[in-house]
């Protein structure tokens, strides 16, 4: 997996360093996690990466379209490395627990806007809200 990750910094002309190797082996193991997740899970096999390397890889990641950054309302900031589509997330309001959700028909149906006034739309967001399976069950 080390050279599939080697092979996508080198696609975007970023470097090859220990910690962004690191930053995308988590986010693809844990996606969705916050920043302070990732740094934990970057320290366990790299103990000596800063607060801040993490954040700069995070930066460089997404800015070069290796990561996807979301921000569901009233959530901190997330990761995920699953950027070649236009997915949406569904998210618990108990636990905060997220994940993705596939379009549900075709490719971008969510891309065809009722009126686009003139914008060419790329990328729609759209969020999904409700109780996962754990705290509806908890709550039973």
């Amino acid at each position: 997996m080390t050279s599939d990750f080697e092979a996508q910094l080198r696609a975007v002309s970023l470097r090859v360093t220990r910690p962004r190797l690191a930053v995308l082996a988590a986010l693809h193991d844990h996606p969705h996690v916050d920043t302070d997740t990732v740094i934990a899970l970057v320290r366990t096999g790299h103990p000596m990466v800063s607060h801040q390397a993490v954040y700069d890889v995070l930066r460089a990641l997404t800015d070069a379209g290796l990561v996807r950054r979301i921000q569901p309302a009233g959530a901190t900031a997330r990761y995920e490395t699953r950027v070649a589509d236009n997915h949406h997330h569904i998210v618990c309001r108990s636990c905060g627990a997220i994940a993705d959700v596939d379009c549900a028909v075709g490719d971008t149906p969510c891309l065809t806007a009722s009126d686009d006034h003139g914008f060419t739309v790329d990328e729609a967001e759209v969020v999904y809200w409700g109780t996962c399976p754990d705290c509806s069950e908890g709550s039973r």
